[in-house]
């Protein structure tokens, strides 16, 4: 009962919004080429578009404790799971701890993405960075035992990481073909089935007429070459995995802001024709409206529709596929997605882990909370970015507000 509350609310925000899109619908032919303007992508960052409102002026970037929390304030009790499940601290001290990652010999690798640092975290022992003052370093991938590290303008080769953590080989840049604008300029990055990277490009803007090779993911080759355009019209991911049964790409969406204070919702989407589907930004927002700018001659049938709503301004980062063996049934195969929560609205929501259901053809069935607790009198006391699957099958958890991560585990 309580979950179906919790996924009406979550899905209601506006009246006849959808909870997800359904199949995606590819148009035959790609989207016609918008008119050309002159609105260059914006650098002014996060404020750029803010009402000049008393409401809106008030909304502010949410700033995190100048330092880390101390492992005994961290608000652990106040964290609330399903029953059966238990929460840890993992590890503290890591300033915006943002993506993780954990290799085949247990070690868990850790990055920030304003404190310009990579962690690791050997099985048994303390955090400790392995690379220091690189550039906005926020996504990290391990292939065949090497570490992969996606700053903001170059992806980075570390050989045989597990090996070498005592003495970290110096990284090899592999690719550089990355956008320069900083807006949304925090690269995700994860391994393919294929064996591939794949990589975030996203679009430099609140809201513009986005130019060619932005607003898209990529996938290289291990040595950087190959790069192929997957699909196009992203506005700014910062999660996405691949599925275990189809080995489709699913990614989180982050939608614009100051259109209102409930619109639009943030997106969980689906790649089922990789290189050919547009996902509709600037021109359509969650499958169902155009934008008032830059949406005029355009019909959001032109664009594939998301397959679930998320939430407005609800901040979706983080998100993989559950493919331990540790959770109950229910969960397998299960989506686990990070909720960073909002800035720019004025009652907060997220702040959680949400776990999407699937059925039998990979649709989102239900959405439920999974982890919850870090919103207090309507402030943060934490903010999830990041999960990843243990080795064991447990659950770890980034929270970048506090500088920790958490372990999720059942009956243990």
């Amino acid at each position: 009962m309580q979950s179906r509350l919790y996924l009406r609310l979550l899905t209601s925000v506006v009246a006849g919004a959808l909870l997800f899109g359904g199949n995606a619908a590819l148009a035959q032919e790609d989207p016609p080429a918008p008119p050309p303007v002159d609105n260059p992508p914006p650098a002014e960052g996060p404020l750029e578009g803010r009402p000049e409102t008393a409401g809106a002026q008030a909304l502010a970037i949410q700033t995190p404790p100048p330092l880390p929390t101390a492992e005994a304030d961290l608000p652990l009790g106040k964290i609330k799971v399903p029953e059966g499940f238990k929460v840890e601290v993992f590890a503290s001290g890591i300033d915006n701890a943002r993506s993780v990652r954990v290799a085949d010999g247990g070690t868990v690798i850790v990055s920030n993405w304003q404190a310009n640092k990579v962690w690791a975290i050997p099985e048994g022992g303390d955090p400790r960075p392995i690379y220091e003052g690189l550039d906005w370093p926020n996504g990290i991938a391990l292939v065949d035992g090497d570490l992969y590290i996606a700053e903001h303008q170059r992806i980075s080769r570390a050989a045989d990481i597990e090996a070498n953590l005592e003495n970290p080989p110096e990284l090899e840049t592999i690719y550089t073909d990355l956008g320069e604008p900083r807006p949304h300029g925090w690269r995700f990055l994860a391994a393919g089935p294929d064996g591939k990277l794949y990589v975030s490009n996203s679009s430099p803007c609140n809201i513009c007429a986005v130019e060619p090779g932005f607003g898209e993911i990529r996938s290289i080759n291990t040595d950087g070459s190959g790069a192929e355009t997957i699909l196009r019209g992203m506005r700014n991911t910062v999660g996405f995995d691949f599925s275990p049964v189809s080995g489709e790409l699913y990614f989180t969406d982050n939608q614009r802001d100051w259109l209102s204070e409930d619109l639009p919702q943030d997106e969980l989407n689906r790649v089922t024709e990789p290189g050919q589907q547009h996902f509709g930004f600037p021109f359509c927002h969650n499958g169902t409206f155009t934008d008032p700018e830059f949406g005029w001659g355009y019909k959001c049938s032109d664009f594939t529709d998301p397959i679930a709503l998320l939430g407005p301004h609800s901040a979706p980062l983080g998100m993989r596929f559950y493919t331990g063996d540790m959770f109950p049934e229910q969960y397998q195969g299960a989506i686990f997605i990070a909720r960073h929560g909002p800035w720019n609205r004025t009652v907060k929501i997220g702040a959680d882990i949400v776990v999407a259901h699937l059925d039998e053809s990979g649709n989102v069935e239900s959405i439920e909370p999974f982890l919850t607790g870090f919103i207090e009198n309507n402030e943060y006391i934490g903010r999830p970015v990041d999960v990843e699957v243990m080795n064991d099958g447990s659950l770890l958890v980034t929270d970048d507000w506090n500088g920790a991560v958490y372990r999720v585990s059942y009956g243990m």
